[in-house]
């Protein structure tokens, strides 16, 4: 059996690993998007606001890490949303929406104990790389 390539994925345009763990990881053609932060990758600190900042920012950071490996949203198939209060679910989803159009990536959404540094909202996401060509609906 032919092994496969683990390549790191990797950009200034998106805040770096605050521990021992790569901003992406692609494999084949799946990629692996860490769990992004509200984080400015220019001064590491949060944005202004409050969770919907935050929210816009985390995935902005996403596109960066989908951008230096050749994607873009369009390419996330799987989205995990994690949330300080679930009370939020409406503003991430308001936000989220900006950068998701149509044929909406799976996604599970979940309230926290506790984000590092105290977020409000963290994202990752699992990204297919190359071309992709929607299937039309079954019904």
């Amino acid at each position: 059996m032919a092994a496969l390539v683990k390549k790191i994925i990797s950009t200034a345009k998106a805040p770096a690993a605050m521990g021992p763990y790569s901003q992406a990881v692609l494999v084949d053609r799946t990629m692996y998007i860490a769990g992004q932060l509200g984080l400015d990758p220019s001064n590491g600190q949060f944005v202004p606001g409050g969770t919907k900042e935050q929210a816009k920012q985390a995935l902005h950071n996403i596109g960066e890490i989908l951008k230096a490996a050749g994607c873009d949203y369009d390419n996330v198939v799987k989205t995990t949303v994690l949330m300080a209060d679930m009370k939020d679910f409406d503003d991430v989803n308001e936000i989220y929406k900006q950068f998701f159009k149509c044929n909406f990536p799976a996604r599970a959404a979940y309230q926290v104990a506790a984000l590092p540094k105290g977020a409000r909202v963290e994202i990752e996401a699992i990204a297919i790389t190359g071309p992709l060509q929607d299937a039309p609906p079954r019904l």
